[in-house]
């Protein structure tokens, strides 16, 4: 196994595998962080980093069900009419409910923001998540339905790598493990930030709505959904990303010229 763990193969399907994690992991990162940032200030980053590595043990339990995961792609009951025709699998039901959780819970979110006072703020933090637990248990459901897709991306990454599938388990075991320490390192200060800067909470809550659509669509996608003899097509990751990535860059841009205004005015 050592040989082949030190192929340059799996060397480059190992570090594809973990930037792939890590870049999916991002959504992972901004929902925990908004998550967290409810609990008092000395349970965030216990929450931040135990959820992190429940997610990981869940990830690595995941690996273990492939079968049953590839399996989720069956289609077991199908709707064909004059106007819808759909072909429904759970991969496919996991997706859709998952959308819709993180377009609800950011529409909440929002909401809240807008419409609560601020002085009531402490107030609405208890209200949403009371406990420890809660916020542990929010962050494993929503990183199962993150896991679905990424792992059986994975899965047809590393398919034909080696003829014992077994390696290519251990492989993508090592891929997990390396992406979630690497978040560890960095959702503590990225939750930090968020947390003191509201306009990027409301930008983060407002990404997860389009991800959230993304996962609706998804669903529709894989499950050869069409409306009227039109086929509901995928949104293409690379897009959505790219508009997060720019959002994000008017956001510096933005809070750069408004804090060398506030010292202009200082002076």
């Amino acid at each position: 196994m050592l040989d082949f763990l030190l192929s340059s193969d799996a060397i480059i399907a190992l570090l594809t595998l973990t930037f792939l994690e890590i870049i999916l992991g991002i959504d992972n990162i901004v929902f925990i962080s908004i998550a967290a940032n409810k609990l008092p200030e000395h349970q965030r980053s216990k929450a931040t980093n135990i959820g992190l590595v429940l997610a990981m043990l869940q990830r690595i339990a995941l690996l273990f069900f492939v079968s049953f995961l590839i399996g989720l792609n069956e289609p077991f009951y199908t709707i064909k009419n004059t106007w819808l025709s759909i072909s429904i699998s759970w991969q496919a039901i996991i997706l859709f409910l998952g959308g819709l959780f993180l377009i609800y819970k950011s529409t909440s979110e929002i909401r809240e923001k807008v419409e609560t006072p601020s002085h009531d703020k402490d107030g609405v933090k208890s209200k949403v998540i009371k406990s420890l637990k809660q916020a542990v248990i929010q962050i494993l459901i929503i990183d199962f339905i993150f896991s679905i897709d990424s792992i059986l991306t994975a899965v047809g990454m590393t398919n034909g790598l080696h003829p014992n599938n077994d390696y290519n388990l251990v492989l993508m075991i090592i891929a997990v493990v390396i992406s979630i320490l690497v978040m560890i390192g960095f959702a503590n200060p990225i939750r930090k930030f968020i947390d003191r800067n509201p306009s990027i909470q409301v930008l983060g809550l407002a990404f997860l709505i389009l991800i959230g659509f993304m996962l609706v669509t998804e669903a529709a996608h894989i499950s050869d959904t069409e409306f009227f003899g039109n086929n509901v097509g995928a949104i293409p990751k690379g897009y959505l990303y790219f508009a997060i990535a720019f959002s994000l860059f008017v956001e510096f841009l933005n809070q750069k010229a408004f804090n060398r205004k506030k010292l202009k005015n200082h002076k």
